[in-house]
């Protein structure tokens, strides 16, 4: 005789727009949940990835700020060159 070990596996909630749901419903051969769980290991991964650079990452508080004020300026200056040229 056999005996099958089956693992408990926990359940989400998902609370998606109306419009949504509709458009997802006109998608019936989608397995919405396989979706969804493939998105949500993808994200995990990435997490992963950060944190294991943060935990070798020998910058400051004060080193991270500064970088994130040089890559918000530097966007600034491109979207707004991106928008002179569309003007034109």
């Amino acid at each position: 005789m056999c005996a099958h070990i089956i693992e408990s596996v926990p359940n989400i909630t998902l609370t998606v727009p109306p419009e949504l749901h509709r458009k997802m419903k006109a998608h019936p051969e989608i397995k919405w949940s396989e979706v969804v769980r493939r998105i949500i290991a993808e994200r995990i991964r990435d997490l992963e990835r950060m944190d294991t650079l943060a935990r070798r990452s020998r910058l400051t508080i004060r080193d991270i700020d500064a970088l994130d004020h040089l890559v918000k300026e530097g966007l600034r200056r491109r979207y707004e060159a991106a928008r002179k040229v569309r003007a034109e």
